[in-house]
């Protein structure tokens, strides 16, 4: 079996989750017997392609004017976003919207329909654009590539997988891996909302990440129950040995955030829990890794609350420095306000590191050695902190068991399902 699949980023040059469960799953899959030829706005030349044929749509040339292509175009509307956009993340300002469709005289026309469109990869101002036309590209490729199934993962590749749908005739499967709700609450923007909503009636089945997810799907965009599947997402086996990293450098234990700071993944209940726990024990440093639009407002709050030097940001940690940072962690805590899944605290027990996580994630549906809390309890999640570093039996408990739990999730298993879920498609 061949798999024609659609991704916006593949390590080492990811943002987050995304791109970590598209290698581990590229990678499962390979052992299921699949081929996958793995499409990206732009490929940098590092990447690891041990599982999959890795295509740079930057590479790919293509002829708008070809008649294959002239019903896709003409119902394209570009939408410009005024801010940065990262996969799991909602727009910071505003979006003004563009449409095209009756421009094919004007010079615009010209500008817009190059033969070779050289993608970002990034997340940025033309971010909308670069969409739309990967899913110009997207139809290139799929009128000269030989498969049977497409996948798309997340939002940004839907119009991608619908395009490549129209031109082969082949089924679509859309991986499902955050959905705006998630990212913005109830606050939705419409066009997101609506590319979502689009990629989810055009694909043939629709995976899930998590059963939290699997609901919001069916309720909030109207997909039938038939047509939606869960497959919670693995870990990748460590590939760093226990010892590796030992200096700590600080007497204090330390109680590790990371994530991107922005308000899905809930950094102000993390510092206000902070906050609550140093009041009953000075010894203790609490980080936050990671970046995003929060960012700011949680250094300003923390100096509000004078635990500035108990309290470290670190920004963006590439997978050596997250590494590093778990090896240096007792307890690590994702206080997600809505996380589909969250790879993160899979990493960290991997790690031999105890774990808080919120009830508000798709994790939480498969992790039993995790003290689970509401990510606005407060109370609750300085307790379950405190506990954790002070009980050493509960922890160790947590460490040992953890570990196995996390050990025994693999991508193979996922990739297993993937596959059986690619034959029901094409049945």
């Amino acid at each position: 079996m061949k798999v024609l699949m659609f991704g916006w980023e593949f390590p080492p040059h990811i943002t987050g989750g995304l791109g970590t469960a598209c290698f581990g799953l590229t990678k499962g899959l390979l052992n299921q017997g699949v081929e996958v030829i793995f499409v990206v706005p732009k490929a940098y030349g590092d990447e690891n392609q041990e599982s999959v044929r890795l295509v740079n749509a930057s590479d790919v040339s293509i002829d708008i004017r070809n008649s294959i292509y002239k019903d896709y175009w003409e119902n394209i509307s570009y939408i410009e976003v005024g801010s940065n956009l990262i996969p799991y993340a909602s727009p910071d300002e505003f979006y003004d919207i563009i449409n095209y469709t009756k421009q094919t005289g004007s010079d615009t026309y010209e500008s817009v329909l190059s033969k070779k469109y050289e993608f970002s990869g990034k997340y940025g101002q033309n971010l909308m654009e670069e969409v739309q036309r990967y899913a110009l590209v997207a139809s290139t490729i799929a009128s000269k590539n030989n498969f049977d199934v497409i996948h798309a993962h997340d939002w940004l590749t839907y119009p991608a997988g619908i395009a490549a749908k129209k031109i082969s005739n082949k089924p679509l499967v859309i991986h499902v891996h955050a959905t705006e709700f998630d990212r913005s609450g109830e606050n939705i923007n419409q066009n997101v909302y609506d590319i979502e909503r689009l990629g989810m009636e055009n694909a043939d089945l629709i995976i899930s990440v998590s059963n939290l997810t699997r609901n919001i799907i069916i309720e909030r965009y109207g997909i039938s129950p038939e047509k939606v599947f869960t497959v919670h997402n693995a870990v990748e086996p460590s590939n760093y040995n226990d010892n590796q990293y030992t200096e700590k450098n600080v007497k204090e234990k330390i109680v590790t955030f990371l994530g991107r700071v922005t308000f899905q993944k809930g950094p102000d209940y993390f510092v206000e829990a902070a906050y609550k726990v140093l009041q009953k024990d000075k010894n203790v440093r609490f980080v936050m890794a990671g970046s995003g639009d929060m960012l700011n407002r949680m250094i300003r709050r923390v100096a509000q609350l004078r635990i500035s030097n108990k309290f470290h940001f670190t920004g963006f940690l590439d997978a050596e420095n997250v590494d590093k940072m778990f090896s240096m962690s007792d307890v690590y805590v994702m206080p997600s306000v809505s996380e589909p899944f969250g790879i993160s605290p899979l990493e960290a027990m991997r790690s031999n590191v105890p774990v808080v996580i919120s009830k508000q994630s798709g994790v939480s549906e498969v992790l039993k050695y995790a003290l689970k809390i509401d990510f606005w309890d407060i109370d609750a999640m300085s307790d379950a902190i405190y506990g954790l570093l002070h009980y050493d039996a509960l922890s160790r408990i947590f460490i040992k068991y953890g570990k196995s739990e996390v050990d025994s999730m693999k991508w193979d298993n996922a990739a297993k399902i993937v596959k059986e879920i690619y034959i029901k498609a094409l049945n």
